[in-house]
């Protein structure tokens, strides 16, 4: 039987548990979490003793946490981890025992309890199916994929056939759905936001559209020839003739995947005295191409999630063209 485990991880050690090879969790006061015994009343009692602020409901979903974790994730099992800096949804295989990193005395490690883990793929969220995403947007920190294991192994090896199992959960406190209902309520947002723009669209109706939302928010914009312009499909400037600077070229990629530095090197290197460069995308972009974003003042990266943002805040101005591409109604979500 094959096992897959849902994992969350913070943004702050998501990209570093990637590209070394490892998945965390918390509970850093706890110290070393491997001679805890497969024990849910122990387990328990020892977070009570160091939590003791903690709410009662949250302990025993707590204490499931850790034993799967500790004793029922097994090397060999297949871990899915939903990456919020890149969009990306990782599938790797257990590959080593649980091993403590607890830092050094200036900077200690707040999710000290790694195990081993070789990634074997990232893809786009877009790849998956809503209600797959649904269920590893789970609000527990680890727990068994069920009702999609087979969407998402398949996507590293077509030839699994995957059998459902069980896993008992305790009900969660009333602070940790809401929790994660609100989470969930922004990433379906997004997703669906990034699906009707992606389906919707070529890649020349994608220009049209940057520029439309460009011209949202305050900007004259128009779409360059279909040939392309050294990279640049839209430019853009503040003044209604387009002579004061500075002029925005910029460049569109319809795609969910991730950009690299090389693209965004080509754009800059069509730039002039009082230009500046924007590069859109419904995907994200690499690491270097993020640190040459850092160090080039004249350099933009909008990526889909920080694109769905703009076209939320801008979204009364648009037309009904594409107001009907992406219907929306505004709610109010709790902020917690």
């Amino acid at each position: 039987m094959t096992t897959l485990w849902g994992l969350h991880m913070p943004e702050d050690i998501g990209g570093d548990a990637l590209e070394q090879g490892y998945v965390a969790i918390g509970w850093s006061e706890l110290g070393e979490l491997s001679p805890l015994p497969n024990e849910r009343e122990a387990v328990k009692a020892a977070l009570t003793s160091v939590y003791p602020d903690k709410k009662a409901g949250g302990i025993p979903v707590e204490a499931g946490v850790i034993i799967r974790f500790l004793h029922v994730m097994k090397e060999g099992d297949y871990i899915v981890y939903p990456s919020k800096h890149d969009r990306q949804v990782n599938i790797g295989k257990v590959a080593g025992p649980v091993t403590y990193h607890p830092g050094v005395e200036d900077e200690p490690n707040d999710y000290p309890n790694r195990r081993k883990v070789d990634w074997v793929r990232s893809f786009p969220r877009s790849d998956f199916s809503q209600s797959a995403l649904y269920e590893i947007g789970s609000f527990l920190t680890l727990f068994l994929v069920k009702n999609h294991k087979m969407e998402f192994l398949a996507k590293i090896d077509p030839s699994f056939t995957p059998v459902p199992s069980e896993d008992e959960a305790p009900t969660p406190d009333d602070d940790s759905v809401t929790s994660n209902v609100s989470r969930q309520a922004v990433e379906t947002t997004q997703d669906y936001v990034i699906r009707k723009i992606y389906n919707g669209l070529n890649g020349y109706e994608f220009e049209h559209f940057v520029a439309h939302l460009l011209h949202c928010m305050g900007y004259t914009a128009r779409v360059s020839e279909k040939s392309g312009d050294g990279g640049v499909d839209v430019i853009a400037h503040t003044d209604e003739l387009g002579f004061e600077p500075p002029i925005i070229k910029v460049q569109c990629k319809r795609k969910t995947e991730q950009t690299g530095d090389p693209e965004v090197s080509q754009l800059l290197g069509t730039l002039g005295e009082g230009e500046c460069a924007l590069f859109v995308n419904l995907g994200s972009y690499s690491k270097p191409a993020r640190a040459l974003e850092r160090n080039r003042s004249k350099l933009r990266l909008i990526d889909g999630e920080q694109l769905v943002g703009l076209v939320l805040e801008h979204y009364d101005k648009f037309s009904a063209r594409y107001r009907s591409l992406i219907p929306l109604q505004r709610i109010f979500i709790p902020d917690v």
